[in-house]
């Protein structure tokens, strides 16, 4: 793959003509009337901009196209098709993993102070670029600006946090019976395969590179096939800033056939994972069979949980953000509202008005509050599994139509889903275990505090969940005794870099940042070092007298 064409890693992004690339006060990105700026010519132009040589592995700081079938990119906001790249296949994959291990090499023999250097200079470079990588991420996949914004600023936090703990990574002196001085240090794994998935490609790309970099690694990003633009991007920043070639490679192409590859080869230290149980568990046992552990972030089923104690406006608030920000693509996602029954009825009705207020419309428009369903398959099962819900006895409160400002424009062939809410979604509904990973809530009502708990735990994931209630005394206990990797009290979807963040059960294993995760990207290495002569390890080995 070496050997194919490559584009400069500094090929900016966007030119005076390029609508995508414009400010938030122009038309392009301003007027909720443009639809044609998610149409698929922009995108298009977009994607032009940045990458003028065409879609390929990033690998030793240049973009290298494959040569494999064409991996087609629709916009998600029209349905039509603006795109595509060939996949690479498993040579393309062999190419890169060649490249990560020279990179790792030298990335892990530099001074832990000069790559807390570097990773600094890569968080200054991407918030210059925020702007520039938040419109491309909405051009590209149909994620509002309003939420790429965030995100891009969150990725250029990301690695200003993990550079300030690279000089930092340190071992322990451990006393011994003996004469020894015993101590460990923690080194890298080499290299790093991260498997990021379509609803969050840039913010997940940050989330799993900037701390096993920080840990002295290379890494190589595998983003999902549908949203692969804005990881390149970011790489290709990234190595702009500093980074060495071959540290921070990005592996474009089918699950198939480069994800295969890079999670079986031996040449590969370990593998994060964040998508589906099923896949992750695919992953898993792959990596397993070659001896690669695995950090794994899946899915979510979020119990949000409502006592008639709480401040019902600000929970009303906190619950339609829980589900329905992000179009519910979120793994977190508050997708269970569990409501005391006294003021059930009351909060199931402040709760739908709020919905029936979201602002769906044109990604670029800053004024979008609710984007598509960002693939087609996807928004195929959203759809089945609100029917599934309905017909298993939930009722349809909000979401029955879509705005006519959608269905009368160009925006009308996109991947649109309203934002639902079903209510009666009882224990034996689908909805009740099953992850839609769409805006989509199912509320039902509950009579004790026992009885919330044992719903919010009635599932085989363990990711995330909430409680709003004024007493302080409850929300301690409902948050230890309700089995999440994630709680809050009085609000909901907060995460943070510096904190932990994963999972149990079917919500993986491993956790993806805070302090700890410096852990998860480095081994403990024992030294002994014998303070005395030792003696003869045989008697027949003495020599004295």
């Amino acid at each position: 793959m070496s050997t194919l064409p490559t584009t400069p890693a500094d090929t900016p992004v966007g030119t005076p003509a390029d609508p995508a690339a414009a400010p938030a006060n122009t038309p392009a990105a301003s007027s909720a009337s443009s639809s044609a700026s998610s149409s698929a010519a922009t995108a298009r132009s977009a994607l032009d901009g940045a990458f003028p040589g065409g879609l390929g592995a990033f690998v030793d700081g240049r973009i290298a196209v494959g040569g494999g079938e064409t991996v087609p990119l629709t916009a998600a906001a029209t349905g039509e098709r603006f795109g595509g790249f060939p996949d690479p296949g498993r040579e393309g994959a062999d190419a890169v993993l060649a490249s990560a291990v020279r990179g790792a090499a030298v990335w892990g023999a530099t001074d832990p102070f000069e790559r807390a250097a570097i990773l600094r200079e890569v968080s200054r470079t991407v918030a210059e670029h925020a702007e520039e990588l938040a419109v491309l991420e909405s051009a590209t996949t149909g994620k509002p600006l309003r939420d790429t914004r965030g995100e891009a600023a969150k990725v250029a936090e990301m690695f200003g946090y993990y550079a300030g703990w690279a000089d930092k990574v340190t071992g322990l002196t451990i006393p011994v019976p003996g004469n020894w001085h015993t101590y460990t240090e923690r080194v890298p794994h080499g290299v790093v395969v991260a498997i990021t998935p379509w609803n969050a490609p840039l913010f997940t790309a940050g989330w799993n590179a900037a701390a096993p970099l920080a840990a002295g690694n290379a890494v190589v990003v595998k983003p999902s096939e549908f949203t692969p633009v804005s990881t390149l991007r970011l790489a290709e920043l990234a190595h702009r800033a500093g980074l060495p070639d071959g540290v921070f490679n990005v592996a474009v192409g089918l699950g198939g056939t480069v994800g295969a590859a890079l999670t079986s080869d031996r040449r590969v230290g370990k593998v994060s994972f964040i998508g589906s149980v099923a896949t992750g568990r695919r992953v898993a046992v792959a990596a397993a069979g070659a001896g690669i552990p695995t950090v794994l972030e899946l899915g979510g089923k979020s119990a949000n949980i409502v006592f008639a104690d709480a401040d019902l406006e600000r929970a009303a608030d906190g619950a339609v953000a829980a589900v329905f920000s992000g179009a519910g693509q979120s793994c977190v996602a508050g997708s269970r509202l569990l409501v005391e029954r006294s003021v059930h009825a009351e909060f199931v009705a402040l709760v739908a008005e709020r919905a029936a207020r979201l602002r769906l419309g044109d990604p670029l428009d800053p004024a979008t509050e609710v984007g598509p369903i960002l693939t087609a398959p996807q928004y195929a099962t959203v759809n089945e599994l609100i029917e599934a819900g309905i017909r298993d006895g939930g009722r349809r409160v909000t979401g029955a139509e879509l705005p006519a400002a959608l269905t009368g424009s160009a925006l009308a062939g996109g991947h649109w889903v309203a934002p639902t809410l079903l209510d009666g979604v009882t224990p034996g509904n689908r909805l009740e275990t099953t992850e839609v990973f769409g805006p989509v809530v199912g509320a039902d009502a509950f009579d004790t505090e026992a009885e919330a708990v044992e719903r919010a735990n009635a599932t085989d994931f363990g990711l995330a969940g909430a409680v709003w209630t004024g007493d302080v005394s409850r929300a301690h206990h409902v948050a230890r005794s309700v089995r999440a990797g994630t709680f809050w009290i009085n609000a909901y979807k907060t995460i943070h870099v510096a904190v932990p963040f994963g999972g149990f059960g079917d919500s993986g294993h491993g956790r993806s940042s805070g302090p700890g995760a410096l852990d998860e990207y480095t081994q403990p290495k024992a030294v002994w070092v014998p303070t005395r002569g030792a003696g003869a390890p045989f008697p027949s080995l003495s020599y004295s007298g």
